[in-house]
């Protein structure tokens, strides 16, 4: 009889580089001659990345710096998730947030997905903020991998290949 082989779908982000983002984006504000005045920074308060500036464009502009130090660093953008740009007295705010886990809805949608999709023997399993899939071919494992890869909801990584 052959072994089942498994593999889990994660969605998780290195805190470190996200740290290194924010470290970058804020030094650059800080020397950008188009921010010069504007009070613009970029810090991170627990969870939440906070971004503020005197004007709502100058708060889209550092919003659009953070995005591309995210993506320097390696950090997919479906993973960060911003607000609009509100005003709090004089100055405009956008929240920000890293998105880690896969919640319950988009790990309903994945599980659809390779059932309806992918080979017939691939079995997925929710366990908490993570999806196991397993069959007993490695190559409906890898064409499973194959098909998620340009998933739209999440970013998506694969580990644990058993």
């Amino acid at each position: 009889m052959a072994k089942e082989s498994t593999f889990d779908i994660v969605s998780k982000v290195d805190p470190q580089e996200v740290s290194n983002a924010l470290n970058q984006a804020a030094k650059e504000i800080a020397q950008r001659y188009d921010f010069r005045g504007t009070e613009a920074s970029v810090e991170q308060n627990g969870e939440i990345i906070l971004i503020s500036a005197n004007a709502e464009e100058r708060a889209k502009a550092a919003n659009d710096v953070l995005e591309s130090k995210l993506i320097k660093r390696g950090i997919s953008l479906k993973s960060y998730e911003a607000s609009e740009p509100k005003q709090f007295g004089k100055t405009y705010r956008i929240e920000g947030r890293i998105k880690e886990g896969i919640d319950q809805a988009t790990a309903k949608k994945i599980s659809k997905q390779i059932r309806d999709e992918g080979p017939k023997s691939v079995k997925a399993q929710i366990q908490g903020d993570e999806l196991r899939v397993s069959s007993k071919s490695r190559d409906d494992l890898q064409a499973v991998i194959a098909m998620l890869k340009d998933f739209e909801d999440a970013d998506l990584q694969f580990v644990n290949m058993r």
